[in-house]
């Protein structure tokens, strides 16, 4: 349980804790964080970025002069997880960049992690390794073969220290099996299989097979001029293996059991929101459609992220979300400026926190949202350098629409859209949390951490 969840949004004062990556000034595309991702444990933070560079950062051990007070995350190992690469048959360019990075549990001394870019999923191990072997008998130091007319005598290698470096090694591609772009990856709580999810299908991993996927999900029509809807977004039930949802373009939610068939065609459970009639306008389509679905970590609840609102459902209700936060409703006016801007296509995330008792996510201008389930309480926060001294407390932003503007408010026609916060994450057990800001990654946490 965390600590400091009573009444959160009362009790809980955000600090500035650090931030990662270079100023503004000629930020390229490759620089760009497209997924961050805690493990289980909390202590490695992941981000990949358009670059196809995965990035892991380490919180340091607390330390003696102040033990109350843990470490800050310092990059521990980089990678080039993906390359850009070009399909003959398409004549298509296949963008290196990171779509989704999933943990593994932590089973022995290595790290495993899975990275996605549009059609390839890859599985690194990342370990350290302090002592390397001397005293080989085929090789000198140098790792050149010996004449064995040389060789008179046996020598028995022996591990010499060394210093720590951290290797990350690709052990599987599983590739070939996505005809669309992935759009999310998920690790089965039997942590023996994963799914991989593309506009049209749904594919069934097992961690030991590259070359052979079982497609579980397919919604492609005989006619692709009847396609109607796509695939956003799956994950995996939290504890039962064999249950899954995934969303779609048209706001609706899908709860699939594998013990019904080899191919879930058929859902299990089936959300979706009526439609208020007064409320529908040119843009209802493009902003219904669902950017994200995760499971609550307590398995009850699905929470999802659309344009303008996060809903969370109850499992055991289908007909209407039991909770609906307006996100940014202020934008509901400006819908027509953001679709030629190609804004409304921006596809946030949402996180919940390790009690699953506030949801985040993210907005524009560098501005991200909590909501308290408890209190009905919200708060929007910003990133930005400006506010980046060390345990500077997060001043609450308030946007105002028309009529008079209070001095700590900010107009909505001032809003920067290029600015945006799509990929969030929070520490599973502590108030700790990771925003993602174009090329730079921040860290914030609690007062009391």
């Amino acid at each position: 349980m965390i600590a400091g969840f009573g009444n959160f949004m009362q009790d809980v004062l955000w600090c500035f804790s650090q931030v990662k990556g270079t100023v503004d000034i000629g930020v390229t595309e490759a620089d760009i964080i497209s997924t961050v991702e805690f493990n289980h444990t909390g202590e490695l933070l992941a981000t990949g970025d358009k670059g196809g560079r995965v990035v892991i950062f380490q919180r340091e051990q607390e330390s003696k002069n102040q033990p109350h007070r843990r470490g800050e995350y310092n990059v521990y190992s980089t990678f080039q997880s993906h390359e850009p690469e070009f399909d003959y048959l398409k004549s298509l360019e296949i963008e290196e960049k990171i779509n989704k990075i999933r943990w593994l549990p932590q089973q022995n001394a290595a790290y495993f992690l899975l990275s996605t870019n549009d059609k390839t999923v890859k599985l690194w191990k990342v370990s350290e390794r302090d002592k390397r072997p001397e005293g080989y008998n085929l090789k000198d130091e140098d790792g050149r073969l010996r004449d064995p007319s040389m060789i008179t005598m046996l020598r028995v290698p022996v591990l010499r220290p060394m210093d720590l470096m951290v290797e990350a090694t690709p052990r599987r591609v599983f590739a070939n099996a996505h005809t669309y772009h992935i759009n999310s990856i998920s690790v089965n709580s039997d942590y023996e299989t994963y799914m991989s999810a593309d506009d049209l299908r749904i594919n069934l991993w097992n961690f030991e097979i590259t070359n052979q996927s079982f497609n579980i999900v397919d919604i492609k029509p005989a006619n692709m001029e009847e396609l109607t809807e796509v695939i956003t977004a799956a994950e995996f039930h939290p504890h039962h293996c064999n249950t899954f949802v995934y969303s779609s373009s048209k706001g609706t939610i899908r709860l699939c059991d594998m013990r019904t068939s080899a191919l879930c065609d058929r859902h299990a459970k089936f959300f979706e929101e009526p439609e208020d009639p007064s409320n529908r306008s040119f843009f209802s389509e493009i902003i219904s459609s669902i950017s994200d679905v995760k499971f609550s970590h307590s398995g009850r609840y699905i929470m999802t992220r659309d344009y303008l609102t996060v809903k969370v459902w109850d499992l055991n209700m289908e007909n209407r979300p039991i909770e609906t936060y307006q996100v940014h409703d202020y934008l509901r006016s400006k819908l027509c400026s953001l679709y030629e801007n190609d804004c409304i296509f921006d596809k946030f995330e949402c996180v919940w926190n390790g009690s699953d008792s506030v949801i985040m996510t993210g907005s524009y201008n560098n501005f991200f949202r909590m909501f308290d389930r408890n209190t009905k309480r919200d708060v929007t926060l910003e990133a930005s350098r400006e506010n980046s001294k060390p345990r500077a407390i997060l001043k609450p932003r308030k946007v105002c629409v028309g009529g008079k503007r209070r001095k700590d408010e900010i107009s909505v026609d001032s809003l920067d859209f290029s600015k945006k916060i799509l990929h969030t994450a929070w520490h599973p057990s502590e108030n700790i949390i990771a925003v993602a800001a174009t090329n730079n990654l921040y860290i914030f946490q609690d007062k009391v951490n």
